[in-house]
């Protein structure tokens, strides 16, 4: 069987170190990114969220117009054939619009990347970062001890409260870990020990994919990684502006649960995302229903 196998990579090659090579061909890129962002000052490196943002809301824009079309020819028509026809033409044209909002995160991958990874880098190096307040750095400094205002600028500190433990943000993303984020953008399994920093790769495919809009949820095993994971990632993800809850601090069918689904990033159990799947499939109403569609990371 050896013989064979080795014989068909002379052919065709070793699928595995193909995949490899190319995925150490976008850790490159993500790292040329990363030298470009060193040179950026606080406010330039949040602006890229905001750039990335309005690339894949312009991916869209022609999309969600055709939908609009649609949707007026629905209400204008009295046929429920054609109407059924018109609602099947809209799923079409948003699988098409996610698709190509696919290709644009494929794209934008290694910049974004780059982002997270710098923004880590930057909280390790700098117990205070000043910046132009926005009107959600005004909101979290209502709520967040990491966070206050200033005039006209928001100082974020790097030490924060995670499950009950202060600590002091000290990681920065090893290459290896590119490759996990990498992987778990493709929807594929990256295999890791313990320690090894997984709870940080996840944060690269997360802040990737809440750029969409769509909400992200991230799954773990227990209520507690779900909450100290979440409280932990948090200033990173909130420091481009992004919101991030944890389902497991509130009661099912609750309202504050209903908007841990609205954040862009929700983290919780397994058994708990399960469970709110089935209540909702059991709702009588659209308002009783908490979940929302998004992407799962495990």
């Amino acid at each position: 069987m050896s013989f064979i196998n080795s014989l068909l990579n002379v052919f065709v090659g070793n699928k595995s170190k193909k995949d490899l090579k190319e995925v150490e061909s976008i850790v490159k890129n993500i790292l040329s990114h990363e030298n470009e962002l060193n040179l950026l000052n606080h406010n330039e490196l949040r602006n890229k969220t905001k750039k990335f943002k309005k690339q894949i809301a312009s991916v869209r824009e022609p999309f969600n117009e055709t939908i609009e079309i649609l949707k007026s020819k629905i209400i204008s028509s009295k046929n429920i054939d054609e109407k059924e026809k018109l609602y099947q033409e809209i799923d079409k044209v948003n699988e098409s619009s996610e698709n190509k909002v696919e290709e644009k995160l494929n794209e934008i991958l290694p910049e974004a990347f780059a982002v997270v990874k710098e923004t880590a880098k930057r909280f390790k190096e700098n117990s205070l970062i000043t910046v132009k307040a926005t009107e959600l750095d005004m909101r979290f400094s209502n709520l967040k001890q990491y966070v206050s205002i200033k005039g006209d600028h928001a100082i974020w500190s790097n030490k924060w409260d995670a499950a009950g433990k202060e600590v002091t943000w000290d990681m920065v993303h090893y290459d290896v870990q590119l490759i996990g984020g990498i992987a778990l953008h493709r929807g594929k399994i990256a295999e890791m020990q313990t320690g090894e920093g997984k709870t940080l790769v996840a944060t690269l495919p997360v802040y990737l994919n809440a750029l969409t809009g769509n909400g992200v949820h991230l799954v773990t095993v227990n209520d507690y990684l779900a909450k100290r994971d979440s409280a932990w990632m948090a200033p990173i993800f909130e420091f481009h502006g992004l919101t991030i809850d944890c389902i497991d601090h509130y009661s099912p069918n609750s309202e504050a649960r209903k908007k841990a689904y609205e954040s862009d990033i929700t983290y919780g159990t397994n058994n708990e995302f399960g469970f709110d799947y089935l209540r909702d499939n059991m709702a009588h109403k659209s308002s009783d229903l908490v979940q929302k569609k998004s992407t799962i990371m495990q």
